[in-house]
C-alpha cells in the first residue's frame, strides 16, 4: 500500500499521442515475457521452524538460515497501548524506553553492550497490540544478547529510579514533540478520538503529556509486574541456530524467570458511527487533505484478506481505481491512497486524498464516495485483484530475507504467534490473497464500508491551538536526577563474545554490454529475487544553474508513459510482475532501479528497458506532473526538514559551486513553472544515456543469464546528442559563522542544523575521520546524541557526520530539539564538539567499542541483497577496491587513539560552524541572541527562491 501523507511522483494518468524519440526506433524491444502464477510465488514463501515453551511460559520458535553466521533475537511482549487504562496512556511505549536503559545486571543503556557484540538492527518498538525489542548479532554473540533480553525480562525493576524514570520521560515527549511539529502532524489523534473513542484502540501510542508528566515511580514499575512475565512473551531466534543449540540457552538465561500475570485480551467490538461525521482542522499546511476512515475488523477476521484487496484495488496498487481517474484522469487531486491499518482486534480503512490547490475539496470529496460506490457496486476485475495478489507476494519475497530486523523472517513468526497463535499466519494470509475472488472482496466492501464514515478535512491556515502544546510553554529545565541506588546484580558479569569469523562479502565480477555499459554483479541466493541500480554520473550537480528542478520533472515523468505504453498500463505491468520501478538522485549520481522476483526477470526488464529509453514526455502529463512537483515543493516549505535542508546549503557551498544546488530541494518554484518538454528531453539526452551509466545487479541467477537480459534490452542503446558535463570551477565558499533562524510559527520543536565545510580529499580514503565521528556524531551512542538525548532529555535524537560527495565533504549536525531549549541545545552542541576536538578526544573504551561493533557487525551488515547493491554503488564512487569489505577489519584493527583525534582535528574547526534553526521566531529569537553569533531572521517563504541565488 501507498504510504499515507506523502507526495509522490507514482505513475498516473493517460498519455496523449508522442512522436517516437530517436532513442525508442534505436531499440529492438524484445517480447515481453509472461508473469508467472502468483500460486507459484506464494510457493517460494517459506519459514520452517520448531518451537517449544519453557516452564514458566516463554513460548520459544527456532528458524534456522545458514546464509550467514548471525542470528536474529525477537523478544515480543503482549502488552501494547491497548492494555492501558484511562490516565495511564503511552506507558507501554514509555517501558520500551525504560527497557533500553539498562537493567540489575546490565546497568546503563543496552546500546553499549549491542554495539560492542557488533549487533545490528537492534531497536524496538510499541503498537496498538504489543512491544517487540530485537537484534541481530553474531552467533558468537548469542549467548550476551539472550542473557540482555532475559535480564530486562526478570530483573529490570531495581535499575528503574526516579531519574531514569524522569530521564525517559523527557525522551518520549521529545519524541511526540517532533511527530506533532510535521505537516499534518495531530491529524492522527483525532481519527482516534472520534472513530475509536471508547474502545482500547481510541487512543494513540504514545499517549498524552498529561499521563506521561503523571507517571509515578511505582505507577510504572507496577506496570512491569502486570506484563512484562515470560509467560505473555515470544521468543524468536532466527538464523544460524538450531533448536538443539537454542534450547540449552534459553533454558540457562530465561528459565529461572518466574511466570507473571497473564495478559488478558481487552473486550474489542468495532464500533460503528450513528451517522456520517465531518471534522475540519486547520494547520499549516501546503494543500487540503481529505481523510474517510471506518472501523473494520481487525487482522484474523474472514473479512481482513478481502478488505485488504478492496483496499488496494480502490487506492493502494499504483494503477488504483483513484488515481486512474482523480490523479491522472481527472487531475483534482495531487496525492491519493487507501488501504487498512490492521491490528489484532479491529482495524481502520481510510481514504486519503491531497487537493490540487485551487480545486474545491468538496468536489472531490463527492468523487471520493462516487468512486468507492461503484467499486462496492461493481466489484475489482479478477485481473486487479490478481495484480494485488502478486505485488503483496513480491514484496513479501523481498522482505524476508533479513532473518530480523523491522519486518524479517523472526517478524513474521512473531507476530503470527502473538496475535493468532500462529506462526506461519502470514502464509496462509498470501494464499488466501492468493485465491480470494472479486465476489468475495465486493461482498467485504459492501458489508463494512456502507456504514457511515468519519471525515477529517485538514486545511491551510493556523494551527489549532491544542492541548499538547502546552507542555512545550511550561516546560521546566530538566532537574538533576535524584541519587537512587540502583539495587546489585546478582547473575555475574556479562557473558563473553567468542573471536568473530571477518566478513566474506560476495565475490565481485565485472563485465560489459554490447555498447560497453560497465555491469557489475554478485550473487545472494537467500531469496529469489533480483535487484539492478542503473547509477548515471549525473545527480543534484546536473540540474541546469537557472532551471533547479529539471532533473526531478525528468525522473517523476519517466514512469508516466513511454513511446509505446501510457502510464496506467506501465503500472499494471508491474504489478503483474511484481516488480518495483525507482528513480532517485544524490549530489552526484542519478539512479534508475528495479527490483523483481527472478522468474520475471525477462518481462521485468523488458518493462524497466521500455521506461529508461522510451519516455514520452507527453505534453498532457508534464503538466500534471508539474502540479504535483510544485505542490510537493510547497509542502517541503511548511515542513521542518525541508525548509533546513534548503536553507544549509547556501551557507556551506557559497555562490558558484554546484553543489549549491541541493538548496533548491525537490526545486525552485519558478523555475518548475517554467520548464518546457523540450528541456526535459534535452536533460534526458544529455544525462540519462549509455556512456553515463554503470549497471549495478544483485541476483540470485548466475551472471551469464543476468547479462543476457540485460544486454538484449540495452546492448544496442546508443546516446544521441552532446552528453552532459560538469563544471566545477568554482570551490565551496562557506559562510562566515552565523545563526540563520527561519521562521515557522506554532512550531513545539526547533530543528537545529549546523555544517562546516571540510578540507578533506574526497578522493582519499576517510576510514580514520569516519571512525572518529562515531563517538562524535554518529549512532546512538554518539557524544552529541547521549548529551542531547539521554543527559538532557531535550531530543528525540540528534546526530552528526561527513556527507561524503564526490568533490566536497563537508560535516553537517541535525537535532530536532523542545523549543524552549533551543538555545541551550546549541550550547551544549557547541561544548561537546569543541571537548572532543580539544580536551575530550576519543577514549580507549571509546575506541574499543567502535573497532570491535564495527568489526563484528559486517556479516549482519551485509545480509541483505539491498545492502550488498549499495556497498557496491559506495565502492566504485569512493574508488574503493571490490574485496574491500573483506580487508576493512583489519584496517579497522591498526586504528589508534592518536590517529583518530588527529583524524577529527585535522577536518574539523569548532569556531567554523553556521547554524540554521527552524522553529518559531518569537520563542526562539531571545534564546539565541546571547550565543555570541550574528542572528538573521527569515521567514519559510524566502526559501523558495535561495538555491537560484545561490548558484549564480
Amino acid at each position: 500500500m501507498k504510504p499515507f501523507l506523502m507526495f509522490c511522483s507514482a505513475a498516473t494518468c493517460a498519455l496523449a499521442t508522442a512522436t517516437l524519440t530517436p532513442a525508442a526506433t534505436a531499440q529492438t524491444q524484445a517480447s515481453t515475457a509472461k508473469p508467472v502464477p502468483v500460486a507459484t510465488l506464494v510457493k517460494q514463501v517459506d519459514i520452517p521452524y520448531q518451537s517449544f515453551t519453557l516452564d514458566n511460559g516463554l513460548k520459544v520458535l527456532v528458524h534456522t538460515d545458514r546464509k550467514a553466521p548471525i542470528v536474529a533475537v525477537s523478544t515480543w511482549y503482549d502488552v501494547g497501548s491497548k492494555h492501558e487504562p484511562k490516565g495511564k496512556t503511552g506507558f507501554a511505549h514509555l517501558f520500551e524506553h525504560l527497557m533500553f536503559n539498562g537493567s540489575e545486571n546490565a546497568p546503563g543503556d543496552f546500546f553499549e553492550p549491542l554495539k560492542q557484540v557488533g549487533a545490528t538492527d537492534f531497536n524496538g518498538t510499541t503498537s496498538f497490540d504489543r512491544t517487540n525489542y530485537f537484534e541481530t548479532v553474531p552467533k558468537q554473540a548469542l549467548d550476551r544478547a539472550l542473557f540482555l533480553e532475559s535480564d530486562r525480562m526478570g530483573y529490570l525493576l531495581g535499575a528503574i529510579t526516579q531519574g531514569v524514570l524522569d530521564e525517559q520521560r523527557g525522551v518520549v515527549q521529545n519524541e511526540k514533540r517532533q511527530g506533532d511539529n510535521q505537516p499534518y502532524g495531530l491529524v492522527y489523534y483525532k481519527v482516534l478520538e472520534e472513530l475509536l473513542g471508547g474502545t482500547p484502540y481510541g487512543h494513540n501510542v504514545i499517549g498524552s503529556m498529561e499521563d506521561l508528566d503523571a507517571a509515578s515511580l511505582e505507577d510504572v514499575k507496577n506496570w512491569f509486574r502486570s506484563h512484562y512475565g515470560p509467560n505473555n512473551a515470544v521468543l524468536v531466534l532466527a538464523g544460524d541456530i538450531d533448536v538443539a543449540t537454542a534450547r540449552p540457552l534459553v533454558e540457562k538465561y530465561f528459565g529461572g524467570i518466574k511466570a507473571g500475570p497473564e495478559s488478558r485480551l481487552p473486550a474489542v467490538t468495532v464500533p460503528t458511527l450513528a451517522q456520517p461525521k465531518t471534522v475540519t482542522m486547520k494547520d499549516r499546511v501546503a494543500a487540503t487533505m481529505i481523510l474517510k476512515t471506518w472501523a473494520v475488523p481487525g487482522l484474523n477476521d474472514a473479512d481482513a484478506v478481502p478488505l485488504d484487496v478492496f483496499g488496494e484495488v480502490l487506492g493502494g496498487l499504483a494503477s488504483s481505481r483513484l488515481d486512474n481517474a482523480l490523479v491522472r484522469r481527472e487531475k483534482s487531486v495531487v496525492q491519493v491512497s487507501a488501504g487498512v491499518q490492521s491490528m489484532a482486534q479491529l482495524g481502520m480503512f481510510t481514504v486519503q486524498a491531497i487537493v490540487k490547490p485551487g480545486v474545491d475539496a468538496a468536489s472531490v470529496s463527492q468523487r471520493l464516495d462516487a468512486i468507492m460506490t461503484d467499486l462496492i457496486r461493481n466489484g475489482p476485475t479478477a485481473d486487479e485483484v490478481q495484480r494485488v495478489a502478486t505485488t503483496n507476494v513480491a514484496q513479501r519475497i523481498a522482505g524476508l530475507e533479513s532473518v530480523g530486523g523491522f519486518g524479517g523472517k523472526a517478524v513474521a513468526l512473531a507476530s503470527g504467534e502473538l496475535y493468532s497463535n500462529d506462526p506461519l499466519f502470514f502464509k496462509k494470509q498470501l494464499e488466501a490473497m492468493a485465491r480470494v475472488t472479486p465476489a468475495q472482496v465486493k461482498a467485504a466492501g459492501a458489508k463494512w464500508l456502507t456504514r457511515p464514515a468519519l471525515t477529517i478535512i485538514v486545511e491551510p491556515g493556523q494551527r489549532d491551538a491544542y492541548q499538547e502544546a502546552q507542555g512545550v510553554a511550561a516546560a521546566k529545565p530538566a532537574a538533576a536526577a535524584p541519587q537512587a541506588e540502583p539495587a546489585k546484580g546478582t547473575r555475574g558479569a556479562l557473558p563473553g563474545v567468542a573471536a568473530v569469523t571477518d566478513l566474506d562479502f560476495p565475490d565481485v565480477s565485472r563485465t560489459k554490454l554490447s555498447n560497453g555499459i560497465d555491469l557489475v554483479y554478485a550473487q545472494r541466493k537467500a531469496v529469489p529475487i533480483t535487484q539492478v541500480a542503473m547509477s548515471f554520473d549525473a545527480g543534484a550537480v546536473a540540474d541546469p544553474d537557472t532551471k533547479l528542478g529539471t532533473q526531478g520533472l525528468t525522473l517523476s515523468l519517466l514512469d508516466e508513459g513511454t513511446t509505446t505504453k501510457d502510464s496506467i498500463a506501465i503500472a499494471e505491468a508491474r504489478e503483474r510482475l511484481g516488480a518495483v520501478i525507482g528513480t532517485g538522485s544524490s549530489a552526484d549520481r542519478t539512479y534508475l532501479t528495479l527490483a523483481t522476483p527472478s522468474a520475471n526477470l525477462a518481462g521485468s526488464v523488458d518493462l524497466f528497458a521500455d521506461v529508461v529509453r522510451n519516455p514520452a514526455f507527453a505534453p498532457a502529463e508534464v503538466e500534471r506532473v508539474r502540479t504535483q512537483m510544485l505542490t510537493g515543493i510547497a509542502q517541503e516549505l511548511t515542513s521542518p526538514q525541508g525548509l533546513a535542508n534548503r536553507a544549509l546549503p547556501t551557507l556551506i557551498y557559497g555562490k558558484g559551486n554546484p553543489y549549491a544546488k541541493l538548496a533548491a530541494g525537490s526545486g525552485e518554484p519558478a523555475a518548475v513553472k517554467a520548464l518546457t518538454r523540450d528541456d526535459l528531453v534535452a536533460f534526458h539526452r544529455a544525462w540519462i544515456r549509455p556512456d553515463k551509466a554503470t549497471v549495478y545487479v544483485v541476483s540470485d541467477r548466475p551472471l551469464a543469464e543476468v547479462r543476457a537480459a540485460l544486454d538484449a534490452r540495452f546492448g544496442t542503446w546508443q546516446g544521441q546528442g552532446t552528453a552532459g558535463t560538469k563544471a566545477f570551477t568554482v570551490a565551496p565558499q562557506q559562510s562566515a559563522p552565523k545563526i540563520l533562524l527561519v521562521d515557522r510559527p506554532d512550531s513545539p520543536q526547533s530543528l537545529i542544523m549546523a555544517g562546516q565545510m571540510t578540507s578533506l580529499d574526497p578522493a582519499t580514503e576517510l576510514l580514520p575521520q569516519l571512525t572518529a565521528n562515531q563517538v562524535l556524531g554518529s549512532g546512538f551512542l554518539s557524544r552529541i546524541n547521549m548529551e542531547l538525548r539521554e543527559n538532557k532529555h531535550w531530543s528525540y535524537g540528534a546526530r552528526g557526520g561527513y556527507s561524503w560527495m564526490e568533490r566536497a565533504v563537508p560535516y553537517m549536525i541535525s537535532a530536532p530539539v523542545q523549543a524552549d531549549r533551543t538555545g541551550d541545545s546549541i550550547k551544549a552542541i557547541q561544548q561537546q564538539v569543541r571537548d572532543f576536538l580539544t580536551t575530550k578526544g576519543v577514549t580507549q573504551a571509546e575506541l574499543t567499542r567502535e573497532v570491535n561493533g564495527t568489526t563484528r557487525e559486517l556479516a549482519g551488515r551485509f545480509e541483505t541483497s539491498g545492502a550488498v547493491l549499495g556497498a557496491l554503488q559506495e565502492n566504485d564512487l569512493r574508488h574503493r577496491p571490490d574485496n574491500f569489505y573483506d580487508t576493512v577489519a583489519q584496517k579497522y584493527r591498526t586504528m589508534t587513539v592518536q590517529q583518530l583525534d588527529a583524524a577529527a582535528r585535522g577536518a574539523l574547526d569548532p569556531n567554523r560552524f553556521v547554524y540554521v534553526v527552524v522553529g518559531d521566531a518569537s520563542k526562539v529569537r531571545p534564546q539565541l541572541d546571547s550565543l555570541g553569533l550574528p542572528v538573521e531572521v527569515v521567514p519559510a517563504a524566502a526559501l523558495a527562491t535561495s538555491a537560484t541565488t545561490a548558484s549564480k
